[in-house]
């Protein structure tokens, strides 16, 4: 006996694009100068918490309005941590390593909680819930203000570029790094929490709670468990977000900036990782090319300040529309190249004008024969179509009825009915019905009608 060889596999998908995009976006930061290393930290956090909200309602249903309110707890911990770090002595990377899985640990405490809800909440009952948790952030930082100092915030150490590197990057380029990686190690988690069986069990329960549950699912479960993967993302884009700008703050999580995050996701592609990383691009960077292009304009001062703060808004809202009227699948349903569109397209229709074989095609060599049907029809079928059905003797061989080889007989001339006699009435009164012939006796030539004299 041979022994069976066990399959190799490989590395698996979203870990080898993950890789492949981190390092690609790692080595674009030599392409950029340190505005736009800035920028390019600031889509990377912001892209941790669009991947968690897009798996969130994209994937498991559930919407979600809160997104900022983790983000701004998991900065609130990362700056609380890291401070008590510096005090006690610690710096560099353990420092950064520590502060980040506290930040990651408090707003998944926050989302488990906000499961908890999720799993007995609905629609817009859950979105409120989720509405009132940004709603009390500033409230929160002003009733602990000696932890949190109330609207001013709280600010970190700076956090300096390591000895090796010093010499070859900035500090900007240094936190786009930073950010890069951690991103990278959180979406690539999320797509593979995606595309499991985890992931598998979302979808049933976002499709049919009740057929879920009679496949051994549990939806409560299966909705504190999304709400919790969707939390620690955001948490690492809060961390993320407060070791760029060096501080945290309330006035930087407001509800504009929530409901921000969910255009994004909804611009992008609802469900899509890559609409995600859009429309990530798209809160930083259009904000950014509207001021450039106002500055431009030979506006007055008062028309420039008035469209500093509103146009963005203004555009982000046409982009909407626009796109959910075009493309409801975001803007990541682009990403179909028109030539493979096109090979489907071929297909199917070379599928459907196939008409298949024939129906007396026989076998070719080598393949399996099949009966061919023949387009006559017998005689007992015939038979059959008028009310009986002729069952004659069957011949050596043959499973079918003997058929009928003698020469047709002539036509028979038709008797007039009206010289035929009454029925004569039976004892009932009944007339006397002519008995049915028996099938077989059709096959026996009938005897010749006589003629009668006129």
């Amino acid at each position: 006996m041979t022994a069976r060889s066990t399959p190799r596999r490989g590395i698996p998908r979203p870990l080898a694009f993950g890789a492949l995009f981190t390092v690609l976006a790692i080595g674009g930061t030599f392409l950029l100068d340190p505005y736009r290393n800035f920028q390019l930290a600031t889509v990377a956090a912001y892209f941790c918490a669009t991947a968690g909200l897009t798996v969130l309602i994209g994937r498991s249903g559930q919407l979600s309005l809160g997104q900022a309110a983790l983000m701004a707890a998991g900065g609130y911990g990362y700056a609380l941590t890291a401070n008590a770090m510096t005090d006690a002595g610690a710096t560099g990377i353990p420092r950064f390593l520590v502060s980040m899985v506290t930040a990651m640990a408090v707003a998944g405490v926050i989302g488990w909680l906000l499961g908890l809800a999720a799993a007995r909440l609905r629609g817009p009952y859950l979105a409120g819930v989720t509405l009132a948790l940004v709603i009390a952030v500033p409230a929160v930082a002003a009733v602990f203000s000696g932890v949190l100092r109330g609207d001013q915030g709280v600010q970190t150490g700076y956090d300096a570029v390591p000895p090796l590197l010093e010499r070859l990057i900035a500090v900007e380029q240094w936190q786009a790094w930073v950010a890069i990686l951690v991103a990278g190690v959180v979406v690539t988690g999320l797509a593979i929490y995606a595309r499991g069986r985890t992931g598998l069990r979302v979808r049933a329960v976002r499709d049919d709670e009740t057929a879920a549950r009679l496949n051994g699912v549990r939806p409560g479960r299966v909705k504190v468990g999304a709400f919790t993967v969707s939390s620690l993302a955001a948490g690492a884009g809060g961390a993320v977000l407060c070791f760029v700008s060096q501080s945290v703050s309330p006035g930087a999580y407001t509800l504009a900036f929530s409901l921000l995050l969910v255009v994004a996701v909804v611009l992008g592609g609802l469900g899509s990782i890559g609409g995600a990383a859009i429309g990530s691009a798209l809160i930083v960077l259009l904000p950014w090319v509207l001021a450039v292009a106002a500055d431009a304009l030979p506006l007055p001062a008062e028309a420039q300040q008035r469209l500093s703060g509103n146009l963005s808004i203004l555009v982000f809202g046409l982009l909407l529309i626009v796109v959910t009227l075009l493309r409801p699948g975001g803007l990541a349903s682009l990403r179909l190249r028109p030539r493979l569109r096109r090979r489907r397209v071929a297909a199917t229709s070379a599928a459907s004008a196939d008409p298949g074989p024939a129906p007396g095609a026989v076998a070719g060599p080598g393949s399996a024969p099949c009966a061919v049907a023949d387009p006559r029809p017998t005689p007992g079928a015939v038979a059959g179509l008028g009310g009986s059905a002729d069952r004659g003797p069957t011949e050596p061989g043959h499973s079918g009825p003997r058929r009928d080889t003698s020469p047709p007989r002539p036509a028979e001339p038709r008797e007039d009915l009206s010289s035929r006699a009454p029925a004569q009435a039976t004892e009932h009164g009944a007339p006397d019905r002519a008995e049915p012939r028996h099938p077989e006796s059709e096959l026996e030539p009938a005897p010749p009608t006589p003629h009668r004299k006129r």
